[in-house]
């Protein structure tokens, strides 16, 4: 089942780009129904989870490399298991509802290789099977924002590949480090992550040193201040597709690999460095707040809004207790829903107006109340207010973080009033007031994009009204995590 995640995608990329060239109208055709298999595949492994176990679950385990202990190893638990299910929601969204205006069949064939990038990284239990789909997810989104996206597309393609392969690079040398100095304890060359965590044992300037080469290469792919500059350039100059699953999913590859591997590997590390992480996360909440505030292009002020909501899901990931850490997990999936549909609807907004700037636009309420209001319940739910997703998992990140990190949630609160400052104000400049006559005839939104946003709306309620389901799957994963980290 997981296997198929990731190949059938991939195995799709390659149909499109190959077939598509001569069968160019099968090309969305094959997109399409490769991206909603996957997504029935993902739903069917969600529904046949078991909410009570904290073990990896479906997994599927196969040589490799043998003689160097590398294998095809794939394992979901409540941790990884909605960042799955997120990622094979958002790819038919995006394949459906985003049209790429030129050159489709290579734009779909690199967007279908993103998937299984994302998907591989998400399910590998084999430290060198993630570095190569960590690896595979930097190409296509490389040439997604260079091939498709606006501007100075270009500088910003190559600003994140290589600050994102320079963080990759230093993760490599962990990697081998990690392998090579646990082969005695292990009684064996192996990359498997779960055999590291059960015998690996490290003395602590080994583990401390290794924590700071995985957790450096994660902390670009946050991006946390101050390694977080080639995002605001990648999210502006990136197509809407690009940015949905940049938002969505890509940077959550970042925080998931903290939590996975830098603290799951290292765990006396992790409790060591974490005033360092509640230090770099409160900063990126505030910095990221007022940054956005002071934003004029729209798109560029929801990018900095990332910074700030990823610096909540790092200040529970290093708080450590059951209450932080499963906020900061449902937190990284209600931010690639919230932030996703922030995205497509700016990606709305430009198409019809061919600007991004605030002060171009106004009084968009009175010519597309429906729109209006659509951006009106994101925009809510990424600011936080109880009953929406947002709440849920800033919330108990807050409360779980009070105990271990008092003045850093003291000061990150601050975050939450900011949110609520720069998104409003936003709001208020480009819905409300009297259009002028560039703004009057802007198109209400449509049958399409109204379905597609419906998607985004129900999960926003449902998930801020009972999150029960999915921290119920959580909890046991991140209560083992815990244990360990506490022992460890």
């Amino acid at each position: 089942m997981l296997g198929a995640l990731i190949l059938v995608p991939a195995v799709s990329a390659l149909v499109v780009a190959l077939v598509g060239r001569a069968r160019p109208e099968w090309t969305r055709l094959v997109a399409v129904v490769s991206s909603v298999a996957t997504l029935a595949v993902a739903v069917r492994m969600l529904a046949e989870f078991d909410p009570g176990s904290a073990a990896f679950q479906f997994v599927e385990h196969r040589a490799w490399i043998a003689q160097w202990g590398i294998s095809w190893h794939l394992g979901v638990d409540g941790i990884s298991l909605f960042l799955v299910v997120l990622t094979a929601l958002l790819f038919p969204l995006v394949i459906v509802g985003v049209d790429p205006h030129h050159d489709e069949r290579r734009y779909l064939a690199w967007m279908l290789l993103l998937e299984a990038g994302v998907m591989g990284s998400f399910l590998s239990l084999d430290l060198f099977l993630f570095f190569v789909m960590f690896e595979i997810v930097l190409v296509p989104m490389y040439f997604l924002i260079g091939g498709w996206g606006y501007g100075e597309r270009i500088y910003a393609a190559t600003k994140f590949f290589i600050f994102t392969m320079a963080g990759s690079a230093l993760m490599l040398v962990g990697i081998v480090a990690t392998v090579v100095l646990a082969r005695d304890e292990v009684g064996a060359v192996t990359f498997s992550l779960p055999e590291l965590q059960r015998a690996a044992e490290f003395s602590v300037a080994e583990g401390r040193w290794l924590f700071a080469s995985f957790a450096l290469a994660f902390a670009v792919k946050v991006p946390l201040v101050p390694l977080h500059t080639w995002l605001p350039d990648a999210h502006t100059q990136a197509p809407t597709g690009g940015s949905v699953i940049l938002a969505g999913v890509l940077l959550k590859m970042g925080t998931y690999g903290l939590l996975r591997f830098a603290i799951g590997l290292f765990p006396e590390a992790a409790r060591w460095a974490s005033p360092l992480f509640f230090t770099l996360a409160v900063v990126g909440i505030v910095y990221g707040a007022i940054a956005a505030t002071m934003q004029r292009d729209l798109k560029r002020l929801v990018a900095y809004s990332s910074v700030a909501h990823l610096g909540f899901i790092v200040l529970g990931t290093f708080a450590l207790t059951t209450q932080a850490v499963s906020g900061a997990v449902i937190q990284m999936v209600n931010h690639g829903v919230s932030t996703g549909a922030l995205f497509l609807l700016v990606g709305m907004i430009s198409d019809r107006r061919h600007t991004r700037e605030i002060d171009a636009l106004r009084g968009l309420q009175h010519v597309a109340p429906v729109f209006a209001g659509t951006f009106t319940v994101v925009m809510l739910s990424s600011i936080g207010v109880p009953g929406l997703n947002g709440f849920v998992g800033e919330f108990l990140v807050l409360i779980g973080s009070f105990g271990p990190a008092r003045w850093w949630t003291v000061v990150a609160t601050t975050g939450v009033v900011l949110a609520a400052l720069y998104l409003l104000w936003a709001y208020q400049r480009v819905f409300h007031g009297e259009p002028d006559e560039a703004n009057r005839g802007f198109a209400e939104m449509t049958w399409r994009e109204g379905a597609l946003m419906s998607v985004f709306v129900a999960i926003i309620v449902a998930t801020g009204v009972y999150p029960a389901p999915m921290l119920d799957r959580m909890r046991p994963s991140v209560d083992a995590l815990i244990a360990r980290v506490a022992g460890g």
